[in-house]
């Protein structure tokens, strides 16, 4: 990773409320916005931040830019990666929610062919503890450090962040996946990410029981990761046929469910240890199996 406080981050969909209320609370964390895209609203500014009609107008005024934070409606989100795509922008979080099927597939492909970083849709963003955060979380629960959470579950990243940091186990960056259906970026491609970074030494894992992809990540933590993983699994206590996760996942696994129920956590759970891979009851166990396996190295 080659992220630093001075990294350009242009968001799109700035004049959106949730674009307004969290590029005020990203430029106070010290993220280092540089300009907004809001159609309609070129010329203008937002704390004194500079907004244009369109992407290329941002990029032919400012320069190369790192990454772009999406907040736009989402029918529009298709549109919106497109654009910072065309723009030359190779790292995009599309903090969107509820982005048709048909218009990820199509964002999926995109993506492939330009050899982008997409992350999302529906996702909390990415934390860097002091050096900045993008998208919608608390950054307030982070505090640097080695340890990378990796995590389909929005709000339990506060709580494990916050057992890490009174474990006096900093965080080295903390990125949200998205609970959607369709995620451009999944454990695999964050878990290769962070197995390269210097700066991480061991890695937190936050899935979801009605995830359905544990063999293809048990073998990859397997044959490609060499640094400590720790699992947690939320909703593994969730009765059958009574699935549990944010509101995303659960409608897009009552949408798919079939007639005997799709509760499969006892198959993850098993997958997992056969592989021996450290999983956690409950999220106040997470700190204690990290300083475990630390000590191990």
């Amino acid at each position: 990773m080659n992220w630093t406080p001075d990294s350009k981050i242009l968001v799109q969909g700035i004049t959106e409320p949730i674009g307004v209320h969290y590029t005020l609370k990203m430029k106070d964390y010290g993220t280092n916005i540089v300009a907004g895209v809001s159609a309609g609203q070129g010329g203008t500014k937002l704390s004194d931040i500079p907004i244009f009609d369109l992407v290329e107008e941002a990029r032919s005024a400012l320069g190369e830019i790192d990454f772009s934070l999406i907040f736009v409606p989402s029918y529009a989100a298709l549109d919106a990666v497109s654009e910072a795509i065309a723009a030359g922008i190779r790292q995009i979080i599309l903090a969107t929610a509820g982005v048709p099927p048909l218009d990820m597939v199509r964002l999926l492909k995109k993506v492939r062919e330009t050899d982008t970083l997409l992350l999302g849709p529906g996702n909390a963003g990415i934390i860097i503890p002091e050096k900045f955060f993008l998208g919608i979380s608390e950054p307030q629960f982070f505090t640097p450090g080695k340890v990378g959470i990796i995590s389909r579950t929005d709000s339990l990243i506060y709580e494990v962040a916050l057992e890490l940091t009174q474990a006096k186990l900093g965080q080295s960056i903390a990125v949200s996946l998205g609970s959607e259906g369709i995620i451009a970026s999944d454990f695999q491609h964050w878990l290769g990410i962070l197995a390269q970074d210097k700066t991480t030494q061991a890695i937190v894992l936050l899935g979801q029981a009605i995830a359905s992809q544990e063999k293809a990540t048990v073998e990859y933590i397997k044959s490609a990761i060499a640094k400590p993983v720790v699992v947690y699994l939320a909703g593994t206590h969730t009765p059958v046929n009574l699935p549990l996760g944010d509101s995303a996942a659960i409608i897009a696994t009552q949408l798919t469910q079939t007639p005997e129920g799709s509760r499969i956590s006892d198959r993850q759970l098993s997958t997992f240890e056969k592989a021996k891979i450290p999983l956690a009851k409950r999220p106040s166990q997470i700190p204690s199996l990290v300083k475990k396996l630390l000590k191990k190295k």
